[in-house]
């Protein structure tokens, strides 16, 4: 039997009001806002903060997005947003998130980073030490 993989970091949320659109769900726009605070958090929590992966001399930006649309999520719900990293590549890595309201999948998202230096935006290799932290996640 195949043992589930594990996410890197579950972040809770509860939907705010404003949030919601004229029908009353989630508006599509603000669940790339839920996959990227929990990007931050997956940060956090393998580097210490933003700012002790940055001093790395790397920082990581969007280049591809596709989210499913599973099912609708309301105001004042609690939402479980997970992250697992799926690939890592020389300049790029792979996330999926799944956004889960308790045992219902609302979102399933694939989103695919690209390695920058800060100081010139242009795709580079992470550093060892970076490369080892996402390769380790791999290994599980």
């Amino acid at each position: 039997m195949t043992e589930p993989r594990r996410p890197i970091v579950e972040m809770p949320l509860r939907v705010r009001y404003h949030e919601c659109d004229g029908q009353g769900i989630v508006f599509n726009a603000h669940y790339m806002a839920y996959v990227d605070m929990c990007a931050f958090e997956a940060e956090k929590a393998l580097f210490g903060s933003h700012d002790e992966f940055l001093a790395h001399g790397t920082d990581v930006v969007v280049a591809e997005a596709n989210l499913k649309f599973r099912a609708p999520a309301r105001y004042d719900e609690d939402l479980v947003v997970s992250q697992y990293l799926t690939h890592l590549g020389t300049t790029s890595l792979v996330f999926d998130f799944e956004i889960h309201r308790g045992g219902t999948l609302v979102l399933a998202a694939n989103i695919r980073y690209v390695f920058i230096d800060p100081a010139t935006v242009r795709p580079t290799a992470p550093p060892d030490a970076v490369r080892k932290v996402y390769a380790a996640l791999l290994e599980d």
